[in-house]
């Protein structure tokens, strides 16, 4: 056979339209010619075929004959074989492809899609800028999606808004703007783009929340209803959920707890909460294992002694469905999730069946849609009744708070001087410490009202950086508040955050995002904090924190109240200082700072759910009994 003539052949096939043919042709000359350009014409015979993962394949043998010439085929293959779900070979062609030539938008995109499917955020930069440039709108909704990651990142948030600029119609970028807006308080801006996303739900419109995380959602949207509309749509079915309840499952005489997180480090706020109910756990009844996948970086900085959480196993550098067959290996009942729909999250595991009870706690506040859970963790103001037809979750009420706090590892508050932070020592000092992100117009401009009637005050809040407190200055100065009566702070050490709690008169809470950990941290260093009733698990926080602390009387009904009762507390010093006692009585008397008093709650919650697994019976809503309460201080370190 004639080599130039067989391919011609083969070619003229193939341009006439009669693939079949030119495979037949390909397959008789391959026997005995096997180069670059055979193997090339061969890929693209298959892929007019519909046969795209032999294309692939052919293709890449195509990019080996070729060598340094060949990028463009092993290009195509690694497109072919990530459209067929070949992941690994498409990640090992389009990395080849990647360092040998520039970068495209058809490479960056299967890389980045592969890449964010496995949770591996800190490989996702290079690729941002290349989609988002792209005139392909998957190509561009995909940067959409990593933008999400890290709403700090002061280059995505300069492609967020040329996105926004090239696209001012489309609200998923106006979603993705308000994100950004949203981190650095600048509040014009949220007040000139929000109104036409409040608009549209007033009209009844609802499908567009799926283009904004669930996180996001909660920062502006205190409407849980609305809440579970936010983020992917729903794929998770109940075939799924029952077939990883009916895996035969060994139970022991302990419950083995495996907890889920990227926040097993000293320094994390929700190890500040959680770490001593850890150290707690009866380790006669229970077997505690954290399933960590906690950033490099993050452990680098730990000096504390994680074995005492519980026995760690590293989940670096495994999917999560090789995360789920571990778990089920190591025998666990029930698997924690303590990260939600957060950053650096691997809550997907759960939809790969780790344990036959599944449960949610601490990291998000609110119902984690697409996830194969069984019960939520919170209690009777997080939780209400009303909110059960908005969460696929059973709810497990325990009976003080749902969050846990840890008085051994939090230090004690020490004696501070207002002179040290530049606060005046004969005004009424208001404070906020809540992260930029929860700061809304609406509490704004009620604090501007406070501040119009208490005249004799200062607003002492904290501006996470130089862009923040110049976009919260220019607000509170439109709204007519002489600069000097707004005193800004930026972060500090824990010891010294604790500490600083006490040079101010009374905290005023955000909505509808409270503060969580933060209202806890206050009150821990002695400031009474002022909330609002809520309408959704992340505005209900606070309200169950002060119940814990025995402070329910700085839970206003609502927003006309909350600014009525900042202002009365301003004209009644001694209930402030009665507020300031009552908080030094109960600290080591009440249950919010009793991390023994919490584990044990947490315990019997893990026992009746175990329980009712074993049974048989389906999850189903239940509380926990409450312990009689103290009448001695509980133990701790740190007073």
């Amino acid at each position: 056979m004639n080599r130039m003539v067989s391919f011609s052949a083969a070619s003229k096939d193939f341009q006439s339209g009669n693939y079949v043919r030119s495979l037949e042709t390909l397959n008789t000359l391959l026997e005995t010619q096997q180069d670059a350009k055979t193997y090339a014409l061969l890929g693209r015979t298959l892929a007019q075929l519909g046969m795209k993962a032999d294309a692939a394949m052919a293709y890449s043998l195509a990019g080996d004959k070729a060598g340094e010439s060949g990028a463009e085929f092993s290009r195509k293959a690694a497109i072919l074989h990530f459209e067929v779900g070949n992941e690994d070979n498409a990640l090992r062609l389009g990395l080849r492809h990647m360092m040998n030539q520039s970068l495209d938008a058809e490479i960056a995109y299967v890389l980045g899609s592969i890449y964010l499917k496995r949770n591996q955020h800190d490989l996702l930069t290079p690729f941002i800028k290349v989609l988002a440039e792209s005139s392909n709108m998957d190509h561009t909704m995909l940067a959409v999606r990593m933008l999400r990651n890290n709403p700090s990142d002061q280059s995505q948030a300069f492609l967020t808004r040329s996105l926004f600029k090239r696209f001012p119609k489309l609200i998923q970028f106006r979603l993705l703007y308000l994100v950004f807006s949203r981190d650095v308080c600048d509040l014009n801006a949220v007040t000139l783009h929000k109104p036409v996303v409040d608009g549209l739900l007033e009209k009844g419109e609802t499908a567009f929340l799926k283009y904004e995380t669930e996180f996001y959602n909660l920062q502006w949207n205190g409407d849980e209803a609305l809440n579970r509309r936010a983020g992917s749509l729903n794929t998770l079915t109940q075939e799924q959920v029952d077939k990883r309840r009916a895996v035969p499952h060994q139970w022991s005489e302990k419950i083995r707890i495996g907890y889920l997180s990227s926040d097993f480090f000293e320094h994390h706020a929700t190890m500040k909460l959680i770490g001593r109910v850890l150290e707690l756990h009866d380790s006669s009844r229970f077997d505690v294992t954290l399933y960590c996948h906690t950033n490099p970086k993050n452990l680098a900085t730990n000096t504390f002694d994680r074995s005492r959480w519980g026995r760690i196993v590293e989940l670096e550098g495994v999917s999560d469905a090789e995360a789920a067959a571990k778990m089920r290996q190591d025998g666990i009942d029930i698997l924690v999730d303590l990260k939600g729909p957060t950053f650096e999250t691997r809550y997907q595991i759960l939809n790969h069946g780790g344990a036959p009870v599944q449960m949610s706690w601490i990291g998000y506040p609110g119902s984690t849609r697409n996830t194969d859970l069984d019960y939520v963790i919170g209690d009777r103001f997080v939780l209400p009744d009303t909110s059960k037809p908005n969460y696929h979750e059973k709810f497990v009420h325990l009976p003080d708070t749902y969050q846990p706090n840890d008085p051994v590892g939090r230090p004690k508050p020490e004696p501070v001087t207002r002179a040290q932070y530049g606060l005046p020592d004969d005004k009424f000092v208001f404070a906020s410490f809540n992260a930029g992100r929860k700061i809304t117009p609406e509490a704004v401009d009620v604090w501007c009202n406070i501040l119009r009637r208490a005249p004799d005050s200062v607003l002492w809040m904290l501006a996470a950086s130089k862009a923040s407190e110049a976009n919260l200055r220019e607000y509170f100065k439109k709204q007519g508040i002489p600069t000097k009566r707004v005193v800004f702070c930026s972060h500090a050490d824990y010891q010294r955050h604790i500490d600083r709690q006490q040079a101010a008169d009374l905290a005023l809470d955000t909505w509808p995002y409270n503060g969580h950990t933060t209202t806890s941290e206050q009150l821990w260093g002695g400031l009474p904090v002022l909330t609002l009733k809520g309408t959704n698990f992340a505005s209900r926080v606070s309200e169950s924190l002060l119940n814990a602390l025995g402070l329910p009387e700085l839970v206003a009904a609502d927003v006309q109240a909350y600014e009525d009762m900042a202002v009365a507390l301003y004209n009644d010093r001694d209930r402030v200082t009665a507020f300031k006692q009552t908080i030094a009585d109960n600290r080591l008397i009440k249950p919010l700072f009793d991390a023994e008093r919490f584990c044990r709650h947490l315990e019997t919650a893990y026992e009746l759910a175990v329980e009712r697994a074993k049974q048989g019976l389906a999850p189903d809503h239940f509380a926990v009994p409450a312990l009689p309460e103290r009448t001695a201080p509980f133990a701790t370190a740190a007073f």
